[in-house]
């Protein structure tokens, strides 16, 4: 019987996109905004946020259409962790690690499920557009 080898590259490209689009989106907003009324927000705005899910979208539904599910459900989850991780980590209250957790588990519920979407939807596994045989 011979043996699959895996291939890391998926996995490395899908852990390091997330990295590279929270810096794109997230990383260079650090302000937070108070106003008039004495009320604090940020430091990112809902369309930077956004932003950043919309652009996750394209590599987790390249990689699933690809059939590799797990690898972009654990790729995107452990980049998206390690990016929050890194520019939250800087809190002195120590509660960034119930966020950080949060991104985790969200990230992970949503991609998984992305994931699942995306495989029902392109058929049967087949890459080359193929129609499936007929059973005998």
């Amino acid at each position: 019987m011979r043996q699959k080898t895996v291939n890391p590259a998926p996995l490395l490209l899908l852990s390091l996109a997330p990295v590279a689009a929270w810096a794109a989106w997230l990383g260079w907003d650090q302000q937070r905004d108070v106003h008039p009324d004495g009320s604090v927000t940020g430091p990112y705005e809902a369309w930077q946020v956004i932003g950043l899910v919309l652009t996750l979208l394209v590599p987790v539904c390249w990689a699933a259409a690809r059939r590799h599910t797990v690898t972009a459900a654990l790729g995107t989850t452990a980049g998206l962790t390690a990016a929050a991780w890194y520019d939250w980590s800087d809190d002195s209250s120590g509660l960034f690690a119930i966020g950080v957790g949060l991104v985790m588990v969200a990230s992970l519920l949503v991609t998984t499920a992305v994931s699942a979407v995306i495989v029902s939807v392109t058929g049967d596994g087949r890459r080359d557009g193929s129609a499936p045989r007929p059973a005998a």
